[in-house]
Formats: C-alpha cells, structure tokens, sequence
C-alpha cells in the first residue's frame, strides 16, 4: 500500500488488537438494507403496478431509477466529502436514504417515486462507497481481510433473504410496509452506529489525488474491469433464472435455487473470512474458477436436478465471497484514496447490473435459457484470465503492494 498511509491519523480502534465485532456487524446490517432495497421491487411488481394503477414495465424503473442515482452520484460524492469524518457522513447518508425510502413507501404519483428512487440510489451509492475502507481503517491492519468479511456478509444476506421477505410481507399486508419497514429497519441500524461504530478521520488535503489519477492508479482499473466482468456474469444468471430453470424441465423453482444459492453464499463469506488475509491472490482466482466450473454445470447438467443444486452451492460459495475479495483488493491498490477507489465500486456493481438485464433479455430472444449459463461460464471464464493477468499489478499475495 502507498507509503503515505502513515501519514494519516488512525482512530484508536486500529491500534488494537480486538475486532470491533458489533461496529462490523452494524456495517454489514446497512449493506443488507441497501441490497434489499435495490432489489426488492423486482419481488413486488405486480402489487405496486395494481396499487398505484400502472403497468410492471413501468414499474421495473424503480430498480432502474435507484441504480442510475448510485452511477451518476457515487464517485463525485466521495470526491467532495473525503476530507470529511467518517461516522458523520456514514449517518447522513442513512438518514438520506431513510428519507428518500419513506417517500417512495408513502407516493402517491410514480413519478415521484422515481425521484425518490433515484435519490436513495444516490445515498446508497455513497454508503457503499465509504464502507469497504471505513471497516478496514476501524479494525487492526492484521485482521483487516476478515473485518471486510464480516462487513460484506450483508449482501449476500440481502440477496438471499432480504428481497425474498419484502415480497412475503408486501403480499401479506401491502406493498408499502415493505418499503416502510426497511425504512424503520435502517433507522434502528443507523442508531446501532451512532452507539457502537468508532469515527475515523477524513483524508488530510495534502494526501488526497486527483480523481483520474486514483482511477488511473496502478491495479485500479483492472480490478474494476473484473468487478463488471464477473457481476454481469452473475447477474445474468440471477436476474433471468425464472425462464433458466423453466428451461431445465426438473421442477425445482427459482425460490428454491435461489435459497440453495443464498445459504451456500453464507457460506463462501465465511470461507474468504478464514483465508483472505493469509491467501489473497490463491483464493480470487480459486473462487473465479470455481464460479465458471458452477456455470459449466448448470450448462451441461441441466436435465438433473442434482447437478444443478450442486452447481448452485459451487454459485454461491465461489460468488458469495467475491465481494469482499474485490474490495480488498481495489482497498489495496488505492492507498490512502481506498475511499475513492471504492466509490467506482458501486458504479461498476449497477452497470453490471443494467447490462445483465440488456444481454440476458437477448440472449434469451436468440437461443432460449440455456444461453443464459453458457453466457455465465464465458464471463466466468473472462473474470479469471483478468485476475491472472493482473497477478502483479492488483491482485497480490500479502506483503507486496503496488510501488
């Protein structure tokens, strides 16, 4: 990492040697809310299009609408607050987002409620963008690989879990006391971090780069590139595997896969929790190729119902711990502008995200379901030759850092 980061105060909690569990598990609640959130009104199309008297197409610009906020929004932002402390702007940011989530639960109009989305999207973007670091700089530098695990275990719970439940409460009650209800989930988070989360100091004007030239740091941009590369693969997947698991003809729903993939994504948390501090470089390129040998599975194995369960623990286990992998390595190469570096993190995510939904829909249109894992494994395939090229720039094994 750059030698500058000597340079910069570091809250007492870094000079530790315990974990702040509780302050961790604080930060991983947040990144469930804003999982959940983005993701959420896909599971309640047809009641919010029924209840505010517009059509599911319509409606699929929620999640449109809270993506471009967290792209246009992110990197700027973090731009113009890096010199600012960490816990304050942490706690703007979930009042923003508890805010803007409110008024999408309580409108009336859609187009309202599009700019409330976009306005959520746009706090959550800069959550996202400050978390990776604010858990490592809070943490001892030893122990930061599991301090990101612990911190990252709250996307794959949302994925799993927490869209599942907003569709569950909204089809029990009404489509609004799922949003209201992760809007009062936040609230409780952001007082949990108000108590137990330690501050941490902004970056000092003299230390902070450019923007192009943090983007232009060495390793910076190659990690970006396997962020797209391998959430698009994923996506893809994801994002159509109603139609994917219609194709197989074995009867298993996408609930259940989704279940299967959500457990098993606990589960690779955990495993990169134990190894990323000691085997960084070994273990991104072991989940890569274990994420495209899952895709190969699905592909070829399609007609049993056992090799796609199979391949759906080999889904979750690869991916569910590739988030903190990236991170850990863009926190790394972005030295003392890691806030920065994040930033692109989360715009990087939702254009993954915005192309799945293109390239999945074509792919289907052209060959049916089983293009849509052909199309997983070629990615898959592309994440891992990116993180073997970029062995020496970015994705190193621990104690060597880019000069």
């Amino acid at each position: 990492m750059s030698t500058r980061t000597a340079s910069i105060p570091l809250p007492g909690a870094i000079r530790e040697h315990r974990l702040p569990v509780v302050a961790l598990g604080a930060l991983a609640l947040i990144g469930f809310v804003l999982i959940a959130l983005e993701t959420m009104p896909a599971g309640l199309l047809p009641d919010i299009a029924s209840g505010m008297g517009t059509s599911e197409n319509t409606v699929g610009l929620f999640i449109s609408a809270y993506a471009l906020g967290t792209v246009v929004v992110t990197v700027p932002a973090i731009s113009l607050t890096r010199g600012f402390r960490r816990k304050p702007l942490l706690l703007v940011g979930v009042a923003g987002l508890v805010l803007a989530n409110t008024v999408t639960a309580v409108s009336p109009d859609v187009t309202l409620s599009l700019a409330s989305r976009f306005v959520a999207g746009s706090f959550s973007g800069v959550i996202w963008g400050m978390l990776a670091n604010y858990a490592i700089r809070i943490s001892p530098p030893a122990r930061s690989g599991l301090a990101l695990s612990i911190m990252s275990t709250g996307a794959p719970l949302g994925f799993a879990i927490g869209t599942p439940l907003g569709a569950l409460l909204g089809g029990l009650t009404d489509w609004r006391w799922s949003f209201a209800g992760l809007s009062l989930l936040a609230l409780l988070v952001g007082l949990v971090i108000l108590a137990c989360v330690p501050d941490a100091p902004g970056l000092p004007p003299t230390g902070r780069l450019p923007l192009g030239r943090v983007l232009g740091l060495r390793g910076v941009p190659i990690v970006l590139v396997v962020i797209v590369v391998w959430m698009l693969a994923h996506s893809i997947i994801y994002t159509f595997i109603a139609p994917y698991m219609r194709t197989t003809g074995t009867g298993i729903t996408p609930d259940l896969m989704l279940l299967v993939y959500g457990v098993a994504s606990l589960g690779g948390v955990a495993l990169v929790g134990v190894l990323l501090d000691r085997h960084p470089r070994a273990l991104l390129h072991l989940s890569a190729a274990t994420f495209t040998a899952a895709g190969v599975v699905l592909l070829v194995g399609h007609a049993s119902a056992a090799a796609i369960l199979a391949a759906a623990v080999l889904w979750g286990v690869s991916f569910g711990g590739a988030s903190p992998q990236l991170q850990h390595a863009l926190t790394r190469v972005g030295g003392d502008d890691a806030d920065i570096a994040n930033s692109f993190l989360p715009v990087a995510f939702n254009l993954a995200i915005f192309g799945a939904g293109i390239l999945g829909g074509l792919l289907l249109t052209a060959g049916g379901g089983l293009n849509l894992p052909a199309a997983m494994a070629a990615l898959g395939a592309g994440a891992l030759g990116l993180t073997l090229q970029g062995r020496r720039s970015a994705f190193t094994p621990v104690g060597i850092d880019r000069p």
